[in-house]
């Protein structure tokens, strides 16, 4: 019985001009054991549609073949079954595909897929929305809405942006914040929930975050002087930044974020900005419901 496999292809993540040659397809998976079929996204969720397609028609693994948000679309039809995600990062950060070890070389990434190592890894949910590696509130969440604004998508980019959101970022909004049968209230810089160990583009609030741990991994900075804010900002680029001594790390399973003034905060998720439709902000984790082939 032939194993049937779609390739769900983003043309412009990343630096663009994302192409998957089907003679290069065909030559790991050839039509006498597999049937496949590639399809190419058109615009800002489309991949999504070409995935609940690609389960009707019966593929039994699909492959995002793109960026965070290329595979967190494809990712989002898959939970809970049995269809498996295969992953060919072609996007700037790559960061799931790089903390499950997955190449940006396309032969070495579909050799990985060929060999059916199959894992299930947890996810998060933001207000039933669910992301694969990071979600956040605050600081990083503007720099993402700063960085969706640059054509040119790459590192020196999100650097930029970083600068720039930390020179015009003012919040001064309280929180309540639960988490563990703990609740506090701050005026936080910065609330970013991981999943993963990375953000992509090697870098990483939360290093010893696991996809496999049924946890969630919490980082809490209060809100700072602009010297510290910088200081901050700089640490975390050399990995750092624990350095700083009111940064908080907690692992919880679950936690709810409420504006103390009905404030509709700004939310990012896998590198994206997230649309909150109120005040009240809840994350959690759904383990292990993500089948994946991994290296």
């Amino acid at each position: 019985m032939r194993v049937t496999i779609h390739f769900i292809v983003n043309p412009i993540s990343g630096k663009g001009k994302n192409e998957l040659s089907p003679d290069l397809v065909s030559r790991y998976f050839p039509k006498s054991n597999y049937s496949t079929c590639i399809k190419k996204t058109e615009y800002a969720g489309h991949a999504i549609a070409l995935t609940k397609t690609s389960i009707e028609e019966g593929a039994k693994i699909i492959v995002a073949c793109g960026g965070d948000g290329t595979i967190s679309e494809v990712a989002s039809c898959l939970l809970n079954t049995s269809v498996v995600l295969g992953i060919l990062p072609m996007g700037s950060g790559n960061g799931l595909a790089s903390n499950l070890k997955i190449p940006k070389n396309k032969k070495k990434g579909l050799n990985i897929i060929k060999n059916q190592n199959i894992t299930s890894i947890d996810t998060g949910s933001i207000n039933g929305s669910p992301f694969f590696s990071n979600s956040g509130v605050g600081f990083d969440a503007h720099v993402i809405s700063d960085y969706e604004e640059n054509k040119a998508r790459q590192l020196f980019s999100y650097v930029q942006s970083s600068f720039r959101t930390l020179k015009n970022y003012h919040y001064n909004n309280v929180v309540e914040l639960t988490y563990d049968g703990t609740t506090e209230f701050i005026s936080p810089f910065l609330l970013f929930v991981s999943n993963s160990n990375e953000m992509g583009y090697k870098m990483s609030l939360t290093p010893r975050a696991s996809l496999q741990d049924g946890l969630l991994d919490l980082i809490i900075v209060p809100q700072l002087s602009y010297f510290k804010l910088l200081f901050f900002t700089i640490l975390f680029l050399f990995k750092k930044h624990h350095w700083l001594k009111e940064v908080k790390f907690r692992q919880v399973k679950s936690l709810l974020i409420k504006s103390d003034d009905n404030t509709i905060l700004k939310a990012q998720k896998d590198g994206e900005s997230f649309i909150l439709k109120g005040s009240r902000i809840e994350i959690s984790i759904r383990p292990e419901n993500l089948k994946v082939c991994i290296p």
